[in-house]
This record gives C-alpha cells, sequence and structure tokens, in this order.
C-alpha cells in the first residue's frame, strides 16, 4: 500500500472547512425534493450516479481501467454502504426537522470519529481535543434543547446517519494513500449507484426536467464536497478534523432559513457560537503547534 502523504494539518483543516461551507446546499435541495413527493431513494441514488460520472475522467486520468478495480473491494462496499446509508436517513430526516436541528443531531459524528480514531486507528487523542469535541457536543445539545422533550422520528434518523457517516469518516482515513482521492471518491460513487439501482424499477417515478437539474446539482456538489473531506484525511488525522465538521451547521442554518423561513432562536445562536468556538481553537491550536 502506497505511504501516506507527509502530514500537513493545516491544508487539511482548509480542505475540510471548504467541504462543510458547500454541503449544506445539497441538504436544501433534497428537502425540496422530498416536500416534492420524490423517493428519497431516487434522490440518493441521483446523487451516487452524477457523482460517479462527474469523477470518472478524473478517476481514468488517474488510474486507468484500475479505477474500475477497487484495490480493497470489501473495505469500498463497506465506505459506499456507510457513505449512502448516512445519506439516506439523513434526508429521511429532512421531512421531520429543519435543516439546522437534523445538523444539529447529525452533528454526533466527530464524536464517533474521536471514538474510532482512537480504538480503530490508534490515533493518540490528547485531553485537548477530548475536551473541544465534548464542548462541540454541548452546543450540539443546546441546538437541539426543544426536541429532547419528544420522540420525533426526524431526530431517530439523524442520529442513526451521524454514527454512519462518522464511521465513514475514520474508514476513509484508514485507506488513505490507498488510490488518488478522486478514484476513491468515483469507486464509492459506483458502488453506491449500482447497489441502488436494484430497487429502482419497484419505486421509479419518472423526474421532470426541473428535478433532473435539481439532482444533477445535488450530486456535483455532494462529490466536490466529499473529495474535499477525502483530501483532508490524506494530510491530517481524523480525529483532529472532527470538531471542524461543526462548521457546517452556520451555513446550514443561514440556508435554512433563506429557503424554508426556519429561523434559528437565540438557544440555536448559542449552540452554534459554541461549535464555532470549538472548531476554532482546534485550527489556532494546530497553527501554534507547527509555528
Amino acid at each position: 500500500m502506497p505511504p501516506l502523504r507527509p502530514p500537513r494539518p493545516l491544508l487539511g483543516i482548509g480542505f475540510m472547512l471548504a467541504a462543510m461551507a458547500i454541503l449544506p446546499t445539497i441538504d436544501v435541495i433534497a428537502k425540496k425534493l422530498g416536500q416534492a413527493g420524490m423517493p428519497i431513494l431516487i434522490v440518493v441514488w441521483a446523487r451516487a450516479l452524477f457523482g460517479g460520472l462527474m469523477t470518472l475522467p478524473f478517476a481514468l486520468r488517474a488510474e486507468g481501467a484500475r479505477a474500475f478495480r477497487p484495490a480493497q473491494p470489501l473495505r469500498q462496499l463497506a465506505r459506499a454502504v456507510l457513505l449512502f446509508g448516512a445519506t439516506f436517513l439523513f434526508f429521511q430526516s429532512l421531512k421531520h426537522l429543519p435543516i439546522a436541528d437534523a445538523l444539529a443531531i447529525f452533528f454526533v459524528n466527530p464524536l464517533v470519529v474521536v471514538i474510532l480514531s482512537a480504538l480503530a486507528l490508534r490515533e493518540k487523542v490528547g485531553p485537548r481535543r477530548w475536551a473541544a469535541v465534548a464542548v462541540g457536543f454541548l452546543g450540539t445539545l443546546i441546538i437541539i434543547r426543544p426536541g429532547l422533550v419528544e420522540v420525533n422520528p426526524g431526530t431517530l434518523y439523524a442520529l442513526g446517519s451521524g454514527v454512519a457517516l462518522g464511521s465513514y469518516f475514520v474508514m476513509t482515513r484508514a485507506m488513505a494513500g490507498v488510490a488518488d482521492a478522486m478514484v476513491l471518491t468515483f469507486q464509492t460513487s459506483a458502488i453506491g449507484a449500482g447497489l441502488m439501482t436494484l430497487a429502482l424499477p419497484f419505486l421509479w417515478t419518472p423526474p421532470s426536467p426541473t428535478q433532473w437539474a435539481m439532482l444533477a446539482a445535488l450530486g456535483i456538489i455532494a462529490t466536490l464536497g466529499h473529495v474535499l473531506i477525502t483530501k483532508a484525511y490524506v494530510y491530517a488525522e481524523a480525529s483532529m478534523l472532527a470538531p471542524l465538521a461543526f462548521t457546517e451547521i452556520v451555513m446550514a442554518t443561514l440556508l435554512g432559513y433563506a429557503f424554508f423561513g426556519d429561523l434559528p432562536d437565540r438557544w440555536t445562536v448559542l449552540g452554534v457560537a459554541i461549535l464555532i468556538g470549538s472548531a476554532i481553537y482546534i485550527s489556532v491550536r494546530e497553527r501554534r503547534a507547527q509555528a
């Protein structure tokens, strides 16, 4: 297996923050398609299909025909199941919750990453990183405070999505260096699209031209975001990047208000501020360590 590239934590942090800035736009698209009555599995299938088509030329340029033969097929299968399982569960949660609330619950995934990176990857997780993740999780609890009063199906979907994606992130780190980031992303999308195609005959509803355009945009944006995430894990440890995922909720809150009128209350603002503070602390501390 090719060795990992030399650690460059600040570059990894930059890739992760860029991904978190663009990914919430797919939640807006998915929520609108769900409100229009489109089956969620079709939305997730299109995300995988267009993602595979988008990355195919880059994968072929990087490895040629070998791009169609995963170096670790079972791991890639598991990676695809985790990623698109997480996507399906999260899009389901958007039927029941505002985007910001769903993301707040979903952000249990950084805690999952830190735990699994310590247990499975044997990464050293110091007390300050544990503290930063704990503080960030406190911010999440403040945001979802109203949802703790009663059981909402969306809460369970979002929680399951967070656990699945956290596991996907750790597996991404474990596979970093196996192949080019675009090749790994193409293989994951191709496997996911292939698996979901088997179920399409049972629920197919022809999308309108506008919906096809939305599905294509969803796949392109999602793929770009996950390419950035894959590159981030090449250069930085999973446990270091985990708290940065909290920054996604900033854009999600803005988009939720702009498209659906979901105005955050003061508790949500406080929780988001805590999440941002956690992410900034990790970034600043790493910059000082590299100085």
